[in-house]
């Protein structure tokens, strides 16, 4: 697909982040201050010494994997704020898999598709962990779990688009609708089965957002303060309030959070619309 460039109005951002969070996937005159991203500059730490091992970018998303099944052990036996620091743990790791990727150049629809799948089963497990711990509604929960999902669908999806408008990183699709072609150093027969998992998994997701907001790929604007707020859709900016909630034994409310909080997503569109008219 090919889009018209534009020049998004800059946000200004606190020189600590401005620093700090280079979001790597914008050029720096479009990035924006993503509230999901607060892993970001120990995620850079991390790539930056792993960069000359023989560590991959992979093995990194295999780390997140498993402080995200550590995070929903430390739930169910009670261990609250420490499920809440390797729910971090997770979202910093989720972030350096992309860091080292880019570090070692070494980009690729394996670890692309692999982080995405990860993180949707991850997801899914967290909830039903939450659910079995707080003895609540289990068609909540999936309702929780379809809202978290399409709320960080939307957040994705502007993203890409982006990423996409600006030159940024392209690795991601605004359409994920074939299967792309494996890239130097993967195999084929990996990105085939990845993908299919990925559309097996996002498919549903994917598609309702963009028949909601099919035109949103073309939009001329997207500013970065309407980005800031939808940032809050992130899977970091979750992850972070879900820790937090059990930290302040409030893991009764976090499956109705996540539901009331997706009547924002209409909210957004309609205001992404207004600014676009």
């Amino acid at each position: 697909m090919c889009c018209g460039v534009y020049r998004a109005s800059v946000f200004p951002l606190p020189v600590f982040y401005e620093h700090f969070i280079a979001m790597s996937k914008l050029p720096k005159q479009n990035q924006f201050l993503d509230l999901s991203d607060y892993g970001r500059p120990v995620a850079k730490v991390i790539a930056n010494s792993l960069k000359h091992t023989s560590l991959t970018p992979v093995h990194v998303t295999m780390g997140f994997i498993i402080a995200g099944l550590l995070a929903i052990l430390t739930i169910l036996k009670g261990y609250y704020l420490t499920a809440f620091f390797l729910l971090v743990l997770k979202s910093i790791l989720d972030a350096a898999d992309g860091e080292l990727a880019r570090a070692k150049n070494t980009p690729s629809y394996t670890g692309r598709y692999l982080d995405s799948v990860s993180d949707i089963v991850l997801n899914f497990l967290i909830l039903i962990t939450i659910w079995y711990v707080t003895d609540g509604s289990l068609s909540y929960t999936i309702l929780s779990f379809l809202g978290l999902q399409l709320q960080g669908t939307l957040y994705n999806y502007y993203y890409v688009i982006l990423r996409n408008k600006h030159n940024g990183d392209t690795i991601s699709r605004v359409f994920e609708n074939e299967i792309p072609t494996a890239m130097a150093g993967e195999k084929q027969k990996h990105v085939n089965i990845l993908f299919k998992l990925y559309s097996l998994f996002y498919g549903v997701f994917d598609k309702i957002i963009y028949r909601w907001e099919k035109d949103a790929a073309t939009a001329e604007k997207l500013p970065n303060w309407l980005m800031t707020a939808v940032s809050t859709f992130g899977l970091g900016f979750q992850l972070l309030l879900i820790g937090l909630m059990l930290v302040f034994n409030l893991k009764d409310y976090i499956i109705p959070f996540f539901i009331g909080y997706s009547l924002f997503i209409p909210v957004f569109i309609a205001i992404r619309r207004l600014i676009n008219r």
